[in-house]
């Protein structure tokens, strides 16, 4: 393992798709949604702990779930759970770790990753973040991975790239498209330019914080002017001083999308960002009639390709149910189409709206 190699995984998210079961007390990270034994943060960790050594593995997170973080992962030292005063999407967490690591470490390099995703080919992961790693360090560049598609997705970023390789698997990135529409999206895979956008960025902390300076100086100048009190007992009062001065931006926006060095490893992983449930159901056992079912006293009659979350402790009987999405929780129950399950954050701002936070 190489000391000059970290990980930060983000773990503040609400995970707001995956309500009832995710709730902004305890989100879709600290939770076990595919049934495995294991929360989705436990097994982001263990995938990088493979590779990259514990001490330099970097959970951030916001501040109230810093407990949860402590609890699922007993091996982390507790300083290397960093605390957000609050949330402003990925590119003001990216900038925290780099200046901090780079008064660490000068020449740190590192992987930012979410906590939530699923990744089934564990030893091609590690070998694409190693080869991106090494590239990173070698070229000062930055390097994102990017899922061969299976099918024109239209929830995911897309990454169009250049046909020739740079380096044997690396390519120099064209353009960043969000979420497209389903001719477009059927257009991308045609065209077989495209990758899906993992959201898993590796870089050196140096090369970062230049693009930083130069793409979102404003933002550079709140963390730079804080930067003597990274890594010491007054790190915490120098982001509340920066946070509240940093536009709610994502590190694709504000950085990715206007750099020139932008590299990409076309990875064909057994991934998924895990967004949704309809995205778990994909990815569980299923029995005979194609449901999906978590929960020990399911008794399934007549009902076919539901996913089903429900308490080990209740009895469900389902009957004539098809295709539906089935959620019980100790407080509410939700059953939807899994067609419609788009619409779930709707049906929470409805629910704020009749009854308050109480239920998310």
């Amino acid at each position: 393992m190489n000391n000059h190699q970290y990980v930060a995984i983000m773990a503040g998210g609400i995970g707001s798709r995956f309500w009832p079961m995710s709730r902004n007390r305890l989100p879709k990270q600290f939770l076990d949604v595919l049934n495995t034994g294991q929360t989705l943060l436990q097994s982001t960790f263990q995938r990088y702990a493979s590779f990259i050594p514990v001490n330099n593995i970097f959970i951030i997170t916001f501040e109230e779930y810093a407990p949860l973080v402590r609890q699922q992962l007993p091996d982390l030292p507790e300083e290397n759970i960093l605390k957000e005063p609050s949330r402003k999407s990925t590119a003001p967490c990216v900038a925290y770790m780099a200046f901090k690591l780079l008064k660490r470490d000068p020449g740190a390099s590192f992987i930012v990753s979410p906590s939530d995703h699923l990744v089934l080919d564990q030893a091609g992961f590690a070998g694409i973040c190693q080869q991106a790693m090494q590239f990173a360090e070698r070229h000062q560049a930055m390097v994102t991975l990017g899922i061969t598609p299976t099918y024109p997705n239209t929830g995911y970023g897309y990454i169009q790239y250049e046909p020739e390789a740079v380096e044997e698997h690396v390519y120099r990135v064209k353009t960043f498209t969000e979420k497209p529409n389903l001719e477009l999206a059927k257009a991308f895979l045609a065209s077989g330019e495209f990758l899906w956008n993992a959201g898993i960025f590796v870089w050196q902390a140096g090369t970062v914080l230049k693009a930083f300076e130069e793409h979102m100086g404003e933002m550079y100048e709140v963390f730079a002017a804080e930067k003597d009190r990274f890594d010491t007992p007054e790190e915490y009062a120098a982001l509340e001083t920066i946070y509240p001065q940093c536009t709610n931006i994502s590190i694709d926006y504000g950085i990715m999308e206007k750099a020139r060095n932008v590299h990409i490893i076309p990875a064909s992983i057994g991934w998924s960002d895990l967004g949704t449930w309809n995205s778990a159901y994909e990815n569980m056992d299923k029995d005979y009639l194609g449901n999906a079912v978590s929960g020990k006293n399911v008794m399934v009659i007549d009902a076919t390709r539901n996913m089903v979350h429900v308490p080990h402790n209740k009895l469900v009987v389902l009957q004539g149910l098809d295709d539906c999405v089935v959620v019980d929780t100790n407080d509410v129950l939700l059953i939807c189409k899994k067609d419609k399950e788009q619409e779930i954050k709707d049906y929470m701002a409805e629910v704020k709206r009749n009854k308050g936070d109480k239920f998310l």
